[in-house]
């Protein structure tokens, strides 16, 4: 028989190198029969059988006596039979490990460990492996009468703080290393439940469709957005701008963990790995008649939610925002918007332009005239159109001085202008 090779090599392989480390120099005759005590051993002859058949001849004790041939016994560990004791005739393949003075020492799990090794247990193949005990690295197991070990990272899909708890368990693992010259065989459950978790996810993502609404549970929360679990081992992201028309900078102003939320798929992609949620899309339009709502050349009040070099964004209504050029911050030149607002300020604006189609509405802090609105120069247009009309009957040469006073004096603050709604 031959050692199965391994692939990648053990120095590229971080689950090998944490295999060896693990298992420190163990090997599954450690695990399985410890060294009995009773005199120097000699090993095997080199070149000399690794197994051998033998016929039980007596039990003394823990022993099993064993006749390996002419003027050739051996001695078993009773405990190597299961919970009876072997019947005197019955024939069995054991390991040499030693002689104890006229004694060969024997292993019947080790023999049978040789054979299946080498026969029956291949990597890849899913095997039921008992939980038979513990130590620092993970898990000690037999598949049948083998011996196994599973290392502690693939033991569940996440790292196991209590491995005490799969003791006397029976656990479908797949084989992930044979190795007969270091008599090792590795075994993983997490492999096992990846698949599973896998299938159930494609099983899931098959039923999804983009457009489609989904109710699951918010499970993480980070800035940039929150994490929500579809079920079947599927979760999709709900980035922070699509959580609500409002503009949101963290997702946990508006959003917990555990909460049961619906929202919208929007993408589906590698495979269903990734996948984009959108809450707002199942909220009502914040820009649905805006038009009605603002209209050109009226006078209304905001908050300043952010700044660029082209000018200051301002929310007008939950989900409405205006953009004030750089230019229509103030009569004269502004190098940049800090230097005459900041964000969290209410300003007076005047709106210039609405594009519902591109969610778009233009403003202004400067009056049809130029002025800044709110100030002395400002007048509301019609009120200097009705103080010139109230003069008509007066000569051309009437002093327009006092028209803009009388107008100033009735329209001390804009006319129209309206609160945020």
């Amino acid at each position: 028989m031959t050692t199965n090779p391994r692939s990648p090599s053990p120095s590229d392989d971080p689950l090998s190198r944490e295999i060896d480390a693990a298992l420190e120099g163990l090997s599954l005759q450690d695990l399985d029969a410890p060294p009995r005590g009773g005199g120097a051993r000699k090993a095997p002859r080199e070149g000399g059988p690794r197994t051998q058949k033998g016929v039980v001849v007596g039990v003394s004790g823990d022993d099993v006596i064993v006749e390996l041939g002419p003027r050739m016994q051996g001695v078993a560990p009773l405990s190597d039979f299961g919970d009876s004791p072997p019947p005197i005739g019955s024939q069995f393949e054991f390991a040499l490990r030693g002689r104890d003075d006229e004694l060969w020492i024997l292993s019947r799990f080790v023999a049978k460990a040789e054979i299946a090794i080498g026969d029956d247990v291949q990597p890849g193949a899913l095997v039921k492996a008992k939980i038979t005990g513990q130590n620092t690295g993970g898990l000690e197991a037999r598949v049948g009468a083998v011996g196994a070990f599973l290392p502690a990272s693939q033991v569940g899909l996440h790292r196991e703080e209590n491995l005490g708890q799969y003791l006397n368990q029976v656990l479908t693992c797949e084989v992930v290393e044979v190795d007969r010259d270091r008599k090792r065989i590795v075994l993983s459950r997490r492999k096992v439940l990846e698949k599973e978790r896998d299938a159930a996810r494609q099983e899931t993502v098959g039923r999804l469709s983009v457009g489609q609404t989904v109710r699951g549970k918010v499970t993480r929360v980070e800035e940039f957005g929150a994490f929500v679990d579809l079920g079947g081992g599927v979760e999709g992201l709900v980035h922070v701008s699509q959580l609500s028309h409002q503009r949101i900078e963290k997702a946990g102003t508006h959003i917990q963990q555990g909460q049961e939320v619906e929202a919208q798929v929007l993408k589906i992609e590698d495979g269903g790995k990734r996948i984009g949620l959108g809450m707002k899309q199942l909220q009502p339009d914040p820009w649905a008649g805006v038009q009605s709502r603002f209209a050109v050349d009226s006078v209304v009040t905001g908050k300043v939610t952010r700044l660029m070099d082209f000018g200051a964004f301002v929310e007008l209504a939950p989900g409405v925002e205006g953009l004030v050029h750089v230019s229509a911050l103030a009569k004269d030149r502004v190098r940049h918007p800090k230097d005459v607002v900041k964000p969290g300020q209410e300003l007076t604006v005047r709106i210039v332009a609405v594009e519902p189609g591109r969610s778009r509405i233009s403003l202004s802090r400067l009056d049809p005239r130029g002025a800044l609105l709110g100030s002395e120069e400002s007048v509301d247009a019609s009120v200097i159109d009705e103080a010139l009309r109230t003069q008509n009957s007066k000569p051309l040469g009437t002093n327009l001085g006092s028209i803009f006073q009388r107008a100033l004096e009735q329209g001390a603050t804009p006319k129209g202008a309206k609160k945020k709604p």
